[in-house]
């Protein structure tokens, strides 16, 4: 059977299959082996059915810096903040209620999300402040999930909204308070159902960690990296634009749609070029420039024919 290849990937760019296989051996233990229980196999087809991975010619980010450098404001504003403080979170048990404008509303129970069908995506990671990773992801479409609720005609977008859980976050405790609680995202119903849109559950073949957005987070490889919530606990499907944290807090500097784009500079910051952590360059040595979606742009710019996102950053 051939394999399945997104059209940004050439084919030298395939990882190699001892790599894949190795990472297979930790979707047959997840969450104590439910997917080899289930019969579920290890990675599923991406939407159009056809069988792949999403892979890049890029190197991996080091698994030291994708869990110990980044933003999670629910456990404080500095990048090791999450990774110091989130011991004391406990992922489990979970469940995301989805709701709204669907036909089925469901509470998902941790074991449920686990149990679709899951795959590693290699992608892209751009964060607005300039400075970008490429992470090994597991998880599995965003799609596959509305799916089961079956949106209604009128549901034109999806909201996402993050646990609220002061003595477990300390940046959600004390008396400064660095965002409004609880953290809320969102995305057009379109955004959210394509295939690069995923909700992981795990990564660098592990689950996800709990500075990482323990024990589901959403992934969406175009936009900058502030539009993917961590630590999900409801997903409300609408028919209105919901709000969303960062554009609520600072809307002269963050938009709801937030697409990677070079040509629109941060108000405070160029956007052309990127810093690839685990590689240097801050202060203009190695920095690369940046892709115009962040390099999906032949996925996903079709969304946006017509939309000058010049005003909708």
């Amino acid at each position: 059977m051939s394999a399945y290849r997104p059209p940004h990937i050439s084919a030298h760019e395939i990882t190699p299959e001892s790599v894949f296989l190795d990472r297979r051996t930790f979707l047959a233990a997840t969450a104590g082996g439910l997917l080899a229980a289930a019969g579920t196999p290890a990675f599923a087809a991406p939407l159009d059915a056809a069988p792949g991975r999403y892979v890049l010619d890029e190197a991996l980010t080091p698994e030291k810096d994708v869990t110990g450098y980044n933003n999670f404001y629910e456990f404080g504003t500095g990048k090791g903040d999450p990774a110091a403080n989130s011991g004391a979170f406990e992922p489990e048990p979970w469940s995301v209620a989805v709701g709204g404008l669907v036909a089925k509303p469901k509470t998902f129970g941790l074991e449920e999300l686990l149990a679709f069908p899951l795959e590693e995506r290699i992608y892209r990671m751009r964060c607005v402040e300039a400075w970008s990773m490429v992470i090994p992801w597991i998880g599995f479409p965003l799609a596959s999930l509305l799916d089961r609720v079956e949106p209604l005609g009128d549901a034109k977008y999806v909201a996402f909204e993050t646990v609220v859980r002061p003595r477990q976050m300390p940046g959600q405790s004390g008396f400064f308070q660095p965002l409004p609680w609880p953290y809320v995202e969102g995305l057009r119903l379109d955004e959210a159902r394509h295939p690069l849109t995923i909700l992981s559950v795990g990564v660098y073949g592990k689950t996800l960690p709990n500075q990482n957005g323990a024990p589901v987070r959403l992934v969406v490889p175009w936009k900058y990296g502030f539009k993917g919530i961590k630590s999900i606990v409801r997903i409300t499907l609408t028919d209105k634009e919901p709000p969303s944290t960062w554009n609520v807090s600072a809307p002269q500097e963050y938009g709801f749609y937030a697409n990677v784009n070079p040509e629109v500079d941060h108000p405070r910051w160029s956007q052309a070029s990127e810093n690839r952590i685990g590689e240097g360059g801050f202060f203009g040595a190695n920095r690369r420039p940046t892709l115009p979606f962040n390099g999906y742009g032949e996925e996903v710019a079709g969304l946006y024919a017509g939309m000058d996102l010049r005003v909708n950053y």
